[in-house]
């Protein structure tokens, strides 16, 4: 168990949190989310005691381990890959170091083999003896090869350091798991045994995460950041937001009773919960869900951006063919003879292990580079709309606020009409004065996505859009593009957001491309697909 009592943080005049009284407790896995700028990270970093709060105090039950995701990829560099898993349990790591030296020493007396002794027993209290063993299932379990287990750190690339993080972190079945981002970095696979992993574990988990796919899996409990306070919901991402609408829906709905209401609700908690799986994070969650009534249901005070995509008009049946685009880029073949054709409707998503890849193609279908080689033709009737990954060179200009940085794209050049559109987009009031060069990552997405819905187009190339967003960001432009009716070509590394989206997959590989017209989960969990993939890979080697 780890509890907040009147917590308060304050940052000059600014307060981050105030009399916060939250209690997380073992069995269950929390989901923490908030707006950008909330605090999720800061809220972690005062559960672990690296941020002192201005007032209240952090209880955590007596002798519970807490453990908590390392974010700095080369603070072992020295060490080797086994030696960091076990570090994560500090004490037997420590004793099993002692008693190695104290076997070692040439000269050892009496006192060293007594010390020696004491130390087999606490080992032994801590179930130490199976330590490598264990750490060896971790490193296994996220796709760290045996042949790695004893290289140093400084010899793996990025991917695997945070692996063996992960590792390090759930290393010793610890009380209390504290996790920042835990998925950034991770491929399929590794994320898919991390969610196995902790849909089953049992102490109390705390995660920060954007993936909503994996708050979904994982979550019995979400902890909203709202305004300064922490708000506990029953469920998972979905069943937060979903309650969240429909509760807004009654509370405003004043000609229905409350008994009505109450069977509303309870019919839709029935629904949701239908389909659990038998792990234990998910039976949980489950019966907590159906012990719910009206009375205990809060309405958050989130806030979504208003995003529609209305294309001016519909596309025709020629949309796009790609003939033998060949493109290098600094000296690298990253395009080699692609042919695929596009038919009007299709939401594809592109794959592929290097980005740049994916990145290029997009910008010369949007007319941003030339290929080397081959065509590329649009249908006549085709609009197209398209969203960098680098937008920076959009927000050079110093002179300009967000009003008059919009103001070019809008159909209607009226100063009312464009701050009307940044307030859906959640720049009201002041805030629409900004200066363009001072937004944040996820305030230039949602001027680029303003851009974007004044284009109308009915194409819409999109790299990466949900980099730098808030969930609450990512759900609405989500649902969106559910609901667009024209064409979308895209990338993203958002399992919700490419499952829920498209109809189509292109994998583009050194070997050539994978096209299938099928769901992403089914797609990943293709073995023939998958090991074609491999096979794909593993020839370009």
């Amino acid at each position: 168990m780890i509890a907040t009592s009147n917590l308060e943080l304050r940052f000059g005049n600014r307060k981050l949190f105030e009399d916060v009284n939250v209690k997380f407790t073992p069995g269950n896995c929390y989901g923490l989310i908030g707006a950008n700028g909330a605090g999720k990270s800061t809220f972690i970093k005062i559960l672990t005691g690296e941020i002192d709060p201005t007032h209240g105090e952090v209880i955590i039950g007596s002798k519970m381990r807490l453990s908590v995701l390392k974010q700095d990829h080369f603070a072992y560099e020295e060490n080797t890959v086994l030696d960091v898993v076990l570090m994560g349990h500090e004490e037997l790591y420590s004793i099993k170091k002692e008693q190695e030296m104290l076997y070692s020493k040439p000269d050892a007396t009496t006192e060293d083999f007594d010390r020696a002794g004491e130390l087999t027993d606490r080992i032994e209290e801590l179930n130490g003896w199976t330590a490598e063993t264990d750490a060896e299932i971790l490193l296994n379990g996220l796709g760290v090869t045996p042949d790695l287990h004893y290289k140093l750190m400084s010899e793996l690339n990025e991917g695997t350091k945070v692996k063996v993080l992960l590792a390090q972190t759930l290393f010793g079945n610890p009380d209390i798991l504290l996790l920042d981002e835990p998925t950034n970095g991770l491929d399929l696979k590794a994320v898919k045994w991390l969610e196995d992993f902790l849909m089953d574990f049992d102490a109390t988990v705390i995660v920060v995460s954007h993936d909503r796919h994996f708050l979904n899996k994982v979550c019995t409990h979400i902890a909203d950041i709202d305004y300064g306070k922490v708000n506990m919901y029953v469920g998972n991402y979905d069943f937060w937001y979903e309650s969240n609408q429909l509760m807004l829906t009654l509370v405003n709905n004043k000609n229905k009773k409350l008994e009505q209401k109450r069977a509303e609700l309870q019919e839709f908690i029935a629904k949701f919960s239908a389909n659990a799986s038998k792990s234990k994070q998910a039976t949980s969650r489950k019966k907590q869900l159906e012990k719910l009534k009206l009375e205990d249901m809060q309405v958050s005070n989130r806030k979504y951006p208003f995003i529609e995509f209305k294309p001016d008009r519909d596309a025709g049946n020629n949309m796009l063919k790609v003939e033998g685009l060949t493109k290098t880029v600094n000296g690298v073949k990253v395009l080699d003879n692609l042919s695929f054709t596009v038919n009007t409707g299709d939401k594809i998503i592109l794959l592929g292990r290097d980005d740049i890849t994916k990145t290029t193609l997009l910008q010369i279908l949007a007319g941003e580079l030339e290929p080397d080689e081959g065509s590329y033709t649009w249908g006549v009737t085709t609009a197209q709309s398209y969203f960098p990954k680098d937008n920076s060179a959009y927000f050079s200009d110093p002179t300009l606020d967000l009003v008059e940085w919009l103001r070019p794209y809008s159909d209607d050049p009226h100063e009312s009409y464009v701050r009307g559109f940044l307030g859906r987009m959640l720049f009201s009031g002041e805030e629409a004065t900004k200066k363009c060069t001072v937004l944040s990552g996820g305030e230039k997405v949602r001027c680029m996505l303003s851009k974007l819905m004044m284009n109308k187009g009915n194409v819409l190339l999109l790299d990466n859009p949900t980099d730098h967003l808030d969930l609450e960001s990512i759900t609405s432009l989500n649902k969106a593009l559910i609901k667009f009716n024209g064409t979308v070509i895209f990338t993203a590394h958002d399992h919700e957001f490419i499952q829920t989206i498209s109809n189509r997959i292109i994998e583009l590989t050194p070997s050539g491309i994978i096209d299938k017209q099928m769901e992403f989960d089914e797609y990943i969990e293709s073995e023939d697909v998958q090991s074609r993939l491999a096979a794909m890979y593993d020839e370009a080697k």
